[in-house]
């Protein structure tokens, strides 16, 4: 009898969904993204200069623009521990819970050195108030035909970079 009442109890249990089944599909991605948090680079073929960096608030991420003139198509951008000034390699504080260098292959100067991006607050860059990943970005320096900043975000969460005619874009998301 006590055998029988557990074989009719194991039925209801699993008839009624409390015990999960043996397979369980994985969780879809967060808003479908798949970007993964490892650094991303792309080799230059084409240089411009940088003119403005921005940003903005979307649905499943946060957007870092590097508004460029020309074509530009090379970055390097990944998680660091630390961001550092460039070319003195002092260290600079960033808000957050994790740090992303980005650098793009775009001076913020031209060839006979009159600026085309100065950072109004090198401290901020941009207003990030009130984004959800985005906690700071701060300038690291333009040198040797780079520009590199520091983007303090809420923790190391998954990013894509791309670019588009005259802009290198970083997409870091809200959550995996």
């Amino acid at each position: 009898m006590l055998r029988r009442t557990g074989v009719l109890l194991a039925a209801v249990v699993a008839f009624t969904g409390l015990v999960p089944a043996t397979s369980v599909a994985a969780a879809a991605p967060y808003c479908g993204i798949t970007w993964g948090s490892g650094a991303k680079s792309v080799n230059p073929t084409q240089l411009g200069n940088v003119v403005d960096i921005r940003a903005g608030r979307h649905d499943c991420y946060d957007r870092l623009v590097f508004d460029v003139t020309g074509p530009v198509d090379g970055y390097w951008v990944s998680y660091a521990d630390q961001i550092t000034e460039d070319p003195s390699g002092a260290p600079i504080a960033v808000r957050g819970g994790a740090r992303i260098a980005v650098t793009i292959q775009a001076a913020s100067y031209r060839d006979n050195g009159t600026l085309t991006y100065t950072p109004a607050n090198r401290s901020e860059l941009v207003n990030v108030t009130g984004y959800q990943t985005f906690r700071q970005a701060v300038w690291s320096g333009s040198w040797e035909g780079t520009t590199s900043i520091g983007l303090g975000v809420r923790a190391r969460l998954p990013f894509r970079v791309f670019t588009l005619p005259g802009r290198v874009v970083v997409d870091v998301a809200h959550f995996w």
